[in-house]
């Protein structure tokens, strides 16, 4: 019976982690360079369009406007042999592409850059890709190639080469390209997710992934494929079923300050993003939230922190609060509120997204196989 321990190779890698760093925002980084106040005149953007690109305006024509806030991003490499890529891994999104050499944009130029003639694994197709991130978008072709995502090697990943990225944004930004873990439904072009080919291949042990964002400046965050690590939650984890299939939807109950209902009092739809910094809602909401934390045009007193409630997310009957040392940001004694408007009604009421800053709070589960999450307080 020697032939038993002959193992398969994908049975080996079962689950895998990949570490996230937190880098400077694209707004620290505009900042940094005098460049913010100029950038926000010339390119308003509008959260929403992420969501339902037919939003999206002509003034809004940054491609990656809507990831001004993010800080967390892995590395994974593409090709044989392996060129290596800083990407943000994003539940609001579902494609995976970095910068190619075919892309002459300025934006380019500063990044890696995937040269397609140094992989022997590589495979063109005729296809194109088009991502409305904005009404800009991130113009490339589609190819094939092995992708490697911590230990686990994704073999003919359906992939996007840029060949235009318009505008500045990205020119200031320190990830060179997006892997999308959101469902096959609002991938561009039909392209197979990352996860989904990983699930295909039989490469995870279960259909799940699990996020932590770490409090700590700069290590400790990780993604991870296949596994749940126990150790960086407490309690139980609450599970919550999707309401769509398409991001990682659900249905919120209320959202309350101090016992207060101030938003969503009669149910609505949460999005959990991992690329979306902020907590964003209706502008009403919103405004109800920034009067009550003594926000005005989103400058805070650092001082509040000691002294305002948590804001409350009741989901699935569960309570789940967001203390203020979260949605109050602190940029080197300059502190902002973490909440944003986002004005768009879906056909099952208003629309939150609940973005890094409740992320941090929360060890999230987003299972596949049972379309739902789970939640559980961070350790």
């Amino acid at each position: 019976s020697r032939w038993l321990i002959i193992l398969p190779l994908s049975i080996l890698s079962i689950s895998a982690g990949v570490s996230l760093k937190k880098g400077k925002s694209l707004r620290q980084n505009l900042k940094e360079h005098g460049l913010l106040e100029d950038f926000l005149k010339k390119h308003p953007y509008n959260l929403a369009s992420k969501y339902f690109p037919s939003l999206a305006n002509d003034y809004a024509s940054e491609p990656l406007t809507n990831y001004m806030d993010i800080e967390y991003y892995g590395t994974i490499s593409i090709g044989t042999p392996a060129q290596e890529f800083s990407v943000l891994f994003d539940t609001g999104s579902s494609n995976l592409w970095v910068p190619s050499v075919y892309c002459s944009s300025t934006s380019c130029t500063n990044h890696n850059k995937f040269n397609p003639s140094d992989s022997s694994t590589y495979e063109a197709t005729n296809e194109s890709l088009s991502i409305q991130y904005g009404s800009g978008s991130m113009t490339g072709i589609l190819a094939y190639d092995t992708v490697q995502v911590g230990g686990i090697v994704d073999t003919k990943q359906i992939f996007g080469l840029s060949e235009t990225e318009p505008g500045t944004a990205f020119e200031y930004s320190q990830f060179d390209g997006i892997l999308g873990l959101a469902f096959p439904s609002i991938a561009s072009s039909g392209a197979t997710p990352v996860f989904d080919n990983m699930m295909n291949e039989g490469l995870v042990s279960q259909d799940l992934f699990s996020v932590y964002l770490s409090s700590d400046e700069q290590s400790g965050s990780f993604v991870m494929f296949g596994d749940i690590d126990s150790s960086y939650y407490s309690g139980s984890l609450n599970w919550i079923p999707l309401s769509a299939e398409t991001y990682w939807e659900i249905t919120m109950d209320s959202i309350t300050m101090n016992g207060e209902t101030i938003a969503c009092s009669s149910g609505c739809q949460a999005i959990i993003d991992t690329g979306t910094s902020l907590l964003a809602g209706p502008s009403t909401g919103i405004s109800n939230i920034e009067s009550y934390i003594g926000a005005s045009d989103d400058v805070m007193l650092c001082s509040a922190m000691s002294s305002l409630p948590n804001i409350v997310f009741t989901i699935n009957g569960i309570e789940f609060p967001v203390p203020a040392s979260a949605y109050i940001l602190d940029d080197s004694g300059y502190c902002s509120s973490g909440f944003e408007s986002i004005d768009v009604s879906t056909s099952s009421g208003e629309l939150w997204i609940l973005g890094d800053v409740f992320i941090s709070q929360y060890y999230v589960v987003f299972d596949r196989a049972n379309n739902q999450v789970a939640l559980a307080s961070v350790a």
